[in-house]
């Protein structure tokens, strides 16, 4: 999930501690061989796998430094067969994106237009990395303007958008989330599971609970922001069969294969996500592995005592 943070937070630029880490600040574990890995077993997994959704905290200094270090790996073993997708950029900034990869406009100026995030210098060394070596960099996001719509009014609003202002987000209707991923979004919002609400047949999907967090309905505007990033995954790898893609997002759009990982189930049944969930635990280096075993099928824990790169 996004979070604005101001600049004057940003307390550990990332390139000054990235260059201290070392296999030393983290731990893998694979849920499948049931024990601790290296980096290069991930790699190795990845010939199974179509995409790779690499789910972190975002100020995690740790978290920034694999990011980079995998895509690079993956780089080395598929070459040009390898792609970014990307949570931090929005699907209408996408032109931007490709004008700056393609050497047309500074890096000024697509800051600017792309509407980066406070801690870009944190997936700055990403994008230059895809500069360099002339590889795609999915601008996967809803703009928040849409699931700022969704969440006050609904689908039913969406669907009164212009046909241009579509293209930028999944197409309508949108699945919106149930089950556990829902009982999860209900607790981050404060409130207990609601009951479903009818919704007209000719939406043909599950109806929103009714409105929480004052009259902004959470449910609906997170489904629309997963539904968004997975259709960006789906529509880009229709044209690019024989690419990897490496999905980054906060963990909470990829942990225990809810969210974006589901959805992408819903628009390519076929394709196969492998999951990675990394973030910080005080109980580093000795790490209870079983607690978070639902989680994906590499768990990385990072060291708690490196300097975050923004202060939560």
């Amino acid at each position: 999930m996004k979070f604005l943070i101001p600049l004057a937070l940003i307390l550990f630029p990332y390139c000054s501690t990235a260059q201290s880490l070392t296999e030393k600040n983290y731990r893998i574990y694979s849920v499948k061989l049931e024990k601790e890995v290296s980096l290069s077993a991930i790699i190795s997994e990845m010939n199974n796998y179509d995409i790779l959704f690499y789910g972190e905290q975002h100020n995690d200094s740790v978290t920034h430094f694999l990011e980079k270090t995998i895509f690079e790996m993956l780089y080395a073993q598929y070459n040009s067969h390898v792609s970014l997708s990307m949570e931090m950029f929005e699907r209408d900034v996408q032109p931007v994106m490709n004008e700056y990869l393609n050497g047309f406009i500074r890096e000024k100026n697509f800051k600017k237009d792309a509407r980066v995030w406070s801690n870009y210098g944190d997936y700055r060394p990403m994008i230059e990395f895809a500069k360099e070596k002339k590889l795609d960099v999915i601008c996967a996001n809803a703009a928040s303007r849409y699931t700022n719509l969704a969440g006050r009014k609904g689908e039913l609003e969406l669907m009164k958008l212009p046909a241009a202002s579509k293209l930028f987000f999944a197409p309508l209707p949108y699945d919106t989330a149930t089950g556990k991923y829902y009982e999860k979004l209900m607790a981050l919002s404060g409130h207990s599971p609601a009951p479903v609400v009818p919704i007209p047949d000719s939406l043909k999907t599950q109806a929103p609970p009714p409105m929480m967090m004052g009259s902004f309905n959470l449910v609906v505007a997170q489904s629309l922001w997963d539904a968004t990033m997975a259709y960006s995954i789906f529509e880009y790898r229709r044209k690019n069969r024989d690419k990897k893609i490496m999905q980054v997002n906060g963990r909470f759009h990829s942990d225990e294969y809810f969210a974006v990982v589901a959805q992408l189930k819903k628009y390519s049944p076929k394709t196969k996500a492998l999951v990675i969930s990394t973030f910080s635990d005080d109980s580093f280096p000795n790490v209870d592995w079983s607690q978070f075993k639902s989680l994906g099928d590499f768990i990385i824990v990072t060291d708690p005592n490196v300097p975050t790169t923004y202060e939560d």
